[in-house]
């Protein structure tokens, strides 16, 4: 499972991985249930590599924020989305101590950790991640 191939689309729960794409829409597969279904051209895409996280210095890409989630909770689960909005702020703050807590609300907070979850519940492993790109970047520059 590819971090790149990772999109959330709106209106829908969860996350899902594209498998294909066609000339008006997209395949994907759910994450939690591996249904597949076709997501047309207008609806609302976001690719996960693609968003970041606002802090004091420079944005952190979300792949950033859930290495050290990742890192913090030894690989497992963190703590669940429905927890008060007080006790995922401290969390994340334990995580990214820098972001801006003005322009990253509670309900930002909420969307990234059950994304993190639900990436541990799929088996996504942060750790290979930047063995990829290390890859990646070798073929490059070969």
């Amino acid at each position: 499972m590819e971090f790149s191939k990772i999109i959330s689309v709106t209106g829908k729960p969860g996350l899902f991985q594209v498998v294909s794409q066609s000339k008006n829409a997209i395949i994907v597969e759910s994450l939690t249930d591996k249904k597949r279904l076709a997501i047309n051209a207008t609806q609302n895409v976001s690719m996960l590599e693609n968003i970041a996280i606002y802090t004091y210095e420079e944005d952190m890409p979300l792949l950033e924020v859930f290495k050290a989630m990742a890192a913090k909770t030894e690989g497992k689960e963190a703590i669940s989305h429905k927890e008060s909005g007080k006790k995922l702020a401290s969390f994340f703050e334990e995580v990214l101590p820098n972001y801006d807590a003005e322009r990253v609300y509670s309900s930002n907070i909420k969307k990234v950790i059950q994304w993190f979850n639900l990436l541990i519940e799929a088996g996504f492993d942060f750790t290979k991640t930047e063995e990829v790109a290390a890859e990646e970047n070798a073929e490059k520059e070969a």
